[in-house]
C-alpha cells in the first residue's frame, strides 16, 4: 500500500451514509484463525463474480477446495454479514440453512459429515449484496465505484485492511492463501474485467462478458477487481534468467500518451530487480498494471495504478515501482503475521533509493534516504513479538508503528547493509525472498516469512551474531543515540539503547582529512584529535541513530500544523 497521498473522496455518498457499519472481525484483517482454520489446506477458489455498476452491487458464487490436517465438523470461513447468503452446498449437496450462521463476519459451516484428514471437501457459497464501499481508497479499505472522464463505469477493489472477506468468502489472514484462483468475473458489455494471472479466455451472453482468470498462490488481499472500458498495451520482457514475462497494462483511451509512457518503465524496473533480487516470481502468469480510479495497490500480477502518470524529480513513476516491489516483498514473500508486515513495506521502501543508485548513482541515494529519515517517529517498535491485525500495525493511535514500517525499515535495511558489506546483504535478502541463494524459474515458490526467520538468515549468512542490531532497531522505540564527548585530544564515544541493551555498532570518524574506523566492541571506543582538527560522526551515513536535530525540525513541522488548525 502506498503510505501518503491525498484521499479520494468516497464515490457512492449515499452507499457511506447508509451500508451497516462493519462488524470488528471484518473491518480489522489478520484476526486469530479459528481452531478450524487453522487446521485447513485451502487447495482452490473458483469465483464466479458478476459486478453490477448500475446498482453497485455484486453476485457471488464461491466454489472453495479444502483439504484438512485435523479432524472437522466445521468450516470457518470470513464474509462480510452485510452480503447475504443465498445458498450453501457441501460436495453438490445443498445444506439446510439451520447447518450455517454468520452473526459477526466469520461464517460458520457445520459439514453434513466430519471431514478426515487425506480427504477434500468442496464448500459452495452464492451470496449477493452491496459491497462496503471505500471512503478513502486504499487506506479505508472497499469497492469504489466511479466513472471515466466519458461517464462509463469504472469499478474497482482495495482491501487490504479490511481483507478479502468484503468480497468473497476466504480466510482473511496472511497465511490464508489459496493454491489456486480461478476468476470468472461478468460485466456489462464491453466492459474489460482485469483479473489476476494468466488470461483464459472471455465470453459474452446477453449483453454481458466475462473475463476468465487463474493464478496460483495469491496473496489474501491482492486478489482484485479492476473494471473499466480498457485498452491494453501488451509486450514480452527477455528475463536474464532465459525466461519471457509477459507485459501487459490497462488504461482508459483518454491517457493513452501518460499510459505508454509508464508502459516503457516496466523493463527498467524488471531489470531492476531481476538483478539486484532474482527472478522475477510470477514471470510464468504476468506483470500487469490497471489503471485504477484510487491512488494504487500491490494486487498479485495486476498491480492497481492511479498515480496519473506523475513522474518524481528522480524522473521515474514511484508508485509503479513501490507496488511492483510488492511482487516480491508481499506476494513471494508474505507476513505470516501483519506483525511482520515491515517485511513488506520496509523492504519495498527501500527498493527506491537501491533504484535510484542504480540509475542514477549515489546522490539520489542519499537524498531519498534523508527524506525517509526526517519522516521517522519512533513512536512504538516496528515488531510488537505478539500477533498483531493489519490496523494494529498501521495506526499509532493503536500504539503500532505506523509509518515507521516503511521508512525506518527501510534505513535499518541501509544500516544493515553497511553493516555487513553488499554481498552478504543481498544474498540475506534472496534467501529471505525464495529460501535458496540460488533462485531460478521453476526452483522457489512464494513462501511465508517471519522477523525472527528473517532475523535467522541474517545470522546464518552473515556468520555473526546479528541480535542485538534487531532487537535495538525492530523490538525497540527509540533510536539508538551515539553520545560523543570530547576531553583534550581524545573524542570518547558511547552507544546507548532504549533498554539499556549491547548496541556493538561500529562507527567511523572523520578527524580532519582521514577516516577512523571505531569498533565500538562493548558499545564504547574512542579516537585521538589532535589540536585544532574537527570531527565528524559518521561521514558517509551508514548508521541510523538519534539526531536532535531531526527531532527538533519534526517539533517545529508540528507546531505549524496545529496553527494552522487552530487558525481555521
Amino acid at each position: 500500500m502506498k503510505k501518503t497521498a491525498t484521499a479520494l473522496a468516497c464515490t457512492l455518498l449515499t452507499a457511506c451514509a447508509t451500508q451497516p457499519a462493519l462488524t470488528d472481525l471484518t473491518a480489522n484483517s489478520g484476526n486469530a484463525r479459528s481452531t478450524d482454520q487453522l487446521a485447513l489446506d485451502f487447495e482452490k477458489a473458483d469465483l464466479q463474480l458478476r459486478v453490477e455498476p448500475s446498482s453497485r452491487s455484486i453476485r457471488g458464487d464461491a466454489l472453495l477446495t479444502f483439504g484438512t490436517r485435523a479432524p472437522l465438523d466445521r468450516i470457518d470461513l470470513d464474509l462480510d454479514r452485510n452480503l447475504p447468503i443465498d445458498a450453501i452446498e457441501v460436495d453438490g449437496q445443498p445444506l439446510p440453512a439451520a447447518r450455517w450462521r454468520n452473526p459477526e463476519g466469520r461464517l460458520a459451516i457445520q459439514l453434513p459429515q466430519r471431514l478426515e484428514p487425506g480427504k477434500q471437501v468442496a464448500i459452495r457459497v452464492r451470496y449477493h449484496g452491496q459491497p462496503h464501499v471505500a471512503k478513502k481508497a486504499p487506506w479505508d479499505g472497499g469497492f469504489v465505484w466511479a466513472t471515466t472522464p466519458d461517464g462509463q463505469p469504472w469499478v474497482a477493489s482495495a482491501v487490504e485492511g479490511e481483507g478479502c472477506d468484503l468480497f468473497w468468502p476466504c480466510i482473511d489472514h496472511p497465511m490464508g492463501k489459496p493454491k489456486q484462483v480461478d476468476e470468472h468475473i461478468t460485466v456489462p458489455a464491453p466492459l474489460v474485467a482485469a483479473g489476476n494471472g494468466v488470461a483464459m479466455g472471455v465470453t459474452e451472453a446477453d449483453g454481458w462478458r466475462t473475463w476468465h482468470w487463474r493464478t496460483k498462490n495469491p496473496s489474501t488481499y491482492g486478489i482484485s477487481i479492476n473494471v473499466g472500458p480498457y485498452k491494453m498495451l501488451e509486450g514480452s520482457y527477455a528475463s536474464r534468467f532465459g525466461n519471457a514475462i509477459p507485459l501487459r497494462m490497462w488504461y482508459l483511451p483518454q491517457h493513452e500518451k501518460g499510459a505508454r509512457e509508464l508502459f516503457g518503465e516496466f523493463p527498467l524496473v524488471l531489470d531492476f530487480f531481476e538483478n539486484t533480487i532474482g527472478p522475477y516470481p510470477f514471470g510464468d502468469e504476468k506483470m500487469g498494471v490497471v489503471e485504477t480510479p484510487h491512488k494504487g495497490m500491490e494486487h498479485q500480477t495486476i498491480n492497481a495504478y492511479g498515480n496519473g502518470y506523475v513522474k518524481t524529480p528522480y524522473g521515474y513513476d514511484d508508485l509503479l515501482q513501490h507496488e511492483f516491489a510488492h511482487e516480491y516483498f508481499g506476494n513471494q514473500l508474505t507476513n505470516a503475521d501483519w506483525d511482520d508486515m515491515w517485511l513488506h513495506e520496509g523492504f519495498g521502501t527501500y527498493m527506491q533509493p537501491l533504484y535510484m543508485q542504480s540509475l542514477r548513482g549515489d546522490q539520489e541515494y542519499f537524498a531519498a534516504l534523508m527524506t525517509m529519515r526526517s519522516h521517522i517517529e519512533n513512536k512504538a517498535p516496528i515488531v510488537s513479538g505478539k500477533p498483531r491485525r493489519e490496523e494494529d500495525v498501521y495506526d499509532t493511535k493503536r500504539g503500532g508503528p505506523g509509518q515507521d514500517i516503511y521508512n525506518k525499515g527501510a534505513l535499518v535495511l541501509h544500516t544493515l547493509r553497511g553493516l555487513v558489506g553488499d554481498d552478504t546483504f543481498f544474498r540475506i535478502v534472496r534467501e529471505t525472498v525464495y529460501g535458496t541463494n540460488d533462485p531460478h524459474p521453476g526452483n522457489f515458490a512464494p513462501r511465508y516469512g517471519t522477523t525472527p526467520g528473517f532475523m535467522a538468515i541474517a545470522r546464518r549468512v552473515s556468520g555473526r551474531d546479528l541480535d542485538w542490531f534487531f532487537q535495538a532497531y525492530l523490538y525497540q522505540a527509540a533510536l539508538p543515540e551515539l553520545q560523543a564527548t570530547r576531553s583534550g585530544d581524545t573524542l570518547q564515544l558511547a552507544w546507548k539503547t532504549e533498554k539499556n541493551t549491547p548496541f556493538p555498532m561500529p562507527v567511523e570518524v572523520r578527524v580532519g582529512q582521514r577516516v577512523v574506523s571505531v569498533p565500538m566492541t562493548d558499545g564504547r571506543g574512542s579516537v585521538a584529535i589532535g589540536t585544532g582538527e574537527s570531527w565528524t560522526l559518521d561521514p558517509h551515513s551508514k548508521v541510523l541513530r538519534r539526531e536532535e536535530r531531526i527531532e527538533r525540525y519534526q517539533r517545529y513541522l508540528e507546531e505549524q500544523k496545529k496553527k494552522k488548525a487552530a487558525s481555521k
